[in-house]
């Protein structure tokens, strides 16, 4: 049985789709898998990549996270994601630019928020294969 995925952010549902596996990664968990038949799970997402394997093949899906949580109940994947961003729909040298940005603030000792944007921007390249 596949995994019916939902990816969804304030300001629209960006994917929904059925997928034989869900990876992503949580704050403090790490990187974690999810297949059908998982127990019931909730948890904090990183600013990081979501891959979603599409049921009966297909290349993969990549999408960029910035916060969130993901939600696994009765082979159903809720990902409430701040800002997801699939790796189609990515900007790539808007991308760089935006991480040159963030890295010369945090060379600069600019506060956290640099260092979030230059998380987001890596995100974003690693969505698209730039890192």
């Amino acid at each position: 049985m596949a995994l019916q995925v939902e990816l969804v952010s304030p300001e629209r549902v960006v994917l929904e789709t059925e997928a034989d596996m869900v990876r992503a990664r949580t704050i403090g968990g790490g990187d974690i898998a999810f297949l059908s038949g998982h127990a019931p799970f909730l948890g904090a997402l990183d600013t990081a990549t979501i891959t979603i394997r599409p049921a009966g093949g297909g290349n993969d899906i990549v999408a960029a996270v910035h916060g969130g949580f993901i939600s696994v109940n009765e082979d159903v994947v809720r990902v409430l994601s701040d800002l997801a961003e699939l790796a189609a729909d990515i900007d790539t040298e808007r991308a760089r630019r935006a991480e040159e940005r963030a890295q010369d603030a945090v060379r600069r000792g600019d506060d956290t928020e640099a260092e979030a944007a230059l998380r987001r921007a890596h995100a974003r390249l690693t969505a698209v294969g730039g890192i």
